[in-house]
């Protein structure tokens, strides 16, 4: 019984060595999985950027011995990039390396009075600009870079998650009142009338109240019957006729 739990135990080690020892340290690196996670909005930068950006940083794998290979230092290259989030490297048998790459997703394209225009995402990261993605409002207007990243990257997100919004705003116009505040105008898909929503803080109750009055009013006046409809405070909706 004793032996044959030592040739047992001996198997076992002889296995472990062979198998679960990781990589051979002079094994090449033979193969790079690269998956860049894209969607209709996060379409900046491709497999083959991700590629040309370790390259020029000498840290592209394929070729490389495994041993020589620095997860890290790859990470850190694509994490540089201003449209990456999340970046995870991590090295596989037989000589392949995994690289996997979240992109930003921006919830506002960004088009300030006089200045070139940006992007920004929920986290309120300012992403340049690289063209315009499908369905995304557009803010444009006195808008600077602090309200850009705080207040209008918040409001952007809840747009974005909201179906019945996301679908409904096209446009966000920021302008000053006389008080010297920020206030926001907006602009729908259906219709071409000005929906002035005044100060970034209760839009939600805001919009629900909108929300209630388009399911019960629009339906019977239609949408050409009002210009404007004024919904800066939460207890009432006031429409101007055309």
């Amino acid at each position: 019984m004793v032996s044959l739990l030592a040739l047992g135990l001996v198997a076992y080690v002889g296995y472990a060595i062979l198998f679960l020892s990781g990589p051979d340290k002079e094994e090449l690196c033979s193969a790079v999985e690269l998956i860049v996670k894209e969607d209709e909005q996060s379409l900046f930068v491709g497999k083959e950027d991700i590629e040309n950006m370790l390259k020029n940083a000498h840290v592209y794998p394929k070729g490389m011995k495994m041993k020589d290979v620095d997860t890290r230092k790859i990470e850190e290259t694509i994490r540089s990039n201003n449209f990456i989030s999340k970046v995870e490297c991590y090295k596989s048998a037989n000589g392949k390396m995994c690289i996997k790459v979240e992109q930003r997703v921006p919830v506002c394209m960004v088009c300030p009075e006089g200045k070139d225009g940006y992007f920004v995402d929920a986290t309120g990261k300012l992403i340049p600009n690289r063209g315009c993605t499908s369905n995304l409002v557009v803010a444009s207007g006195d808008i600077d870079e602090k309200f850009a990243s705080t207040k209008l990257a918040e409001f952007g997100q809840f747009l974005q998650t909201e179906e019945f919004w996301n679908n409904q705003i096209e446009q966000i116009y920021v302008l000053k009142n006389q008080k010297g505040e920020r206030v926001v105008e907006l602009i729908p898909r259906v219709g071409d009338q000005v929906i002035y929503l005044g100060a970034l803080e209760d839009y939600e109750k805001k919009l629900q109240k909108l929300r209630t009055f388009y399911e019960k009013a629009i339906g019977k006046v239609g949408w050409q019957k009002y210009a404007r409809m004024d919904i800066e405070y939460a207890s009432q909706i006031i429409c101007t006729k055309r």
